[in-house]
């Protein structure tokens, strides 16, 4: 599965290739994962021992910026999480067995800027509707696998 949400935690794509249960609405679903990943990150900010200024809690921080977390696995999946210097965050939640993704997520976040921000008919905010983002991004994923 993939998540995009905006910096207001709106999501703005949502796409599974394999969900063999689904157990919430899509609504429901989108406002649990946008509420674990503020939650983990504000976990990791306020744990940060290298930082005695914690900040401000859902503040995007740049690449290298502060501690962060990158993945977190079960048993069952392991969730693999980016997020770019203007807040979009995109989440990939895989196979307990997948490797390191930050390579991936950032070439997914290259082709959301290609395809996607770079769009003159796209206004920010809205849901992402580009063909050919959707056929790059699923050929892309299907590779992973």
């Amino acid at each position: 599965m993939m998540y995009v949400f905006n910096r207001n935690g709106v999501c703005l794509l949502y796409r599974e290739w394999n969900r063999p249960l689904r157990t919430l609405n899509a609504q429901q679903d989108h406002k649990l994962m946008f509420g674990l990943l503020f939650s983990l990150k504000s976990l990791t900010a306020k744990m940060d021992p290298t930082n005695a200024e914690k900040g401000n809690l859902g503040v995007p921080q740049l690449p290298g910026q502060g501690c962060s977390f990158h993945s977190f696995r079960t048993n069952t999946y392991k969730l693999s999480f980016m997020e770019s210097p203007s807040g979009i965050k995109i989440i990939l939640v895989t196979h307990p067995g997948t490797g390191d993704l930050r390579e991936s997520l950032k070439y997914i976040y290259n082709l959301y800027v290609e395809y996607v921000v770079k769009n003159p008919l796209y206004s920010p905010g809205t849901p992402i509707r580009s063909e050919l983002f959707d056929k790059t991004l699923d050929q892309y994923v299907r590779g992973l696998g």
